[in-house]
């Protein structure tokens, strides 16, 4: 190992905020730590919707080669972002305690509920749950890091847009205008870190394991199960929450139509000594209750 551990990251303002973070947790260990931002497809390719550019790993790739061929120790990602099946030779090294979950609604119009609302998200979930929600509403893309979309959002022609509050809050960018969305189920991981690293490496990966949060580790692995038992991508439209509470686990995991006219739902408690298999047994109900069907839509 390194006497330097070299941390890649995502070279927008997010992925540099969460990359320092990790540099702080290293310090606890008494690690010292460089950043090594890499640009990845996702932040080249603003055109296209996310939904539309059909590749899985779109902001994690190119960390995953940096690390196989040596030029980092690490790399952060955005848990969401990445792909349930890691390349091979890449394993999680540590999972952080999980930020804020829910999604946020930024306004620019009081009466954005009432009337014929453009919303604007380059979410396919986002914008399915929303359209099963409001049907008489549209919506638009919009693409680019957090500041890039608040940016945006002033001269779209739109009443407002959906984003996580984890990457406002982190960035301190949440406006004073929003509405957090407590009835949409946030993408399987959302406001989790992921830290990954060669599996060869056992000397960092034995060390940094201290840094791991178990009971977020439980709870975003329980959702990329369901996500990967429905074989859906990091765009496809499901959402998943678990969360550990008085030796229950409460999953909550979603599959919505696209243009928002159907929803299957699985809520359910589940003590945690029989909970080990939550996700899985989620996904097996909806995939009962016709979600093949809806995916292949």
């Amino acid at each position: 190992m390194n006497e330097i551990i070299r941390i890649g990251t995502r070279g927008s303002a997010l992925a540099l905020w969460q990359a320092r973070q990790v540099q702080n947790m290293l310090k606890t260990l008494s690690l010292k730590s460089e950043l090594v931002p890499i640009s990845s497809s996702g932040d080249k390719e603003l055109q296209k919707p996310l939904y539309e550019m059909g590749v899985q790993g779109i902001f994690t790739k190119e960390l995953d080669v940096a690390l196989l061929e040596g030029q980092i120790d690490v790399a952060v990602h955005s848990m969401k972002d990445v792909p349930t099946q890691l390349p091979k030779g890449i394993a999680p090294a540590f999972i952080p305690k999980r930020g804020p979950v829910a999604d946020v609604f930024i306004s620019k119009d009081e009466a954005w509920e009432d009337s014929k609302s453009i919303v604007a998200t380059s979410s396919l979930r986002r914008a399915a749950q929303w359209m099963y929600k409001y049907p008489h509403h549209s919506t638009i893309d919009i693409r680019g890091n957090v500041p890039t979309r608040l940016k945006k959002l002033e001269t779209l022609g739109c009443q407002g847009t959906i984003m996580a509050i984890a990457g406002l809050m982190r960035l301190e960018m949440l406006p004073k205008k929003h509405t957090v969305l407590d009835w949409m189920i946030p993408a399987p991981a959302q406001g989790a870190l992921l830290v990954t690293a060669l599996t060869s490496n056992k000397d960092l990966m034995k060390k940094v394991s201290l840094l791991n949060d178990d009971e977020t580790a439980f709870c975003v692995a329980q959702e990329r199960i369901f996500l990967r038992k429905l074989e859906g991508g990091c765009t496809a439209p499901i959402g998943a929450l678990a969360k550990m509470k008085d030796g229950q686990v409460h999953f909550v995991g979603s599959i919505t139509q696209k243009d928002g006219k159907q929803q299957l739902v699985f809520d359910e408690y589940m003590p945690v000594e029989k909970a080990h298999d939550i996700g899985s047994i989620a996904a097996k109900e909806l995939l009962s209750r016709g979600a093949k069907a809806m995916l292949h839509e």
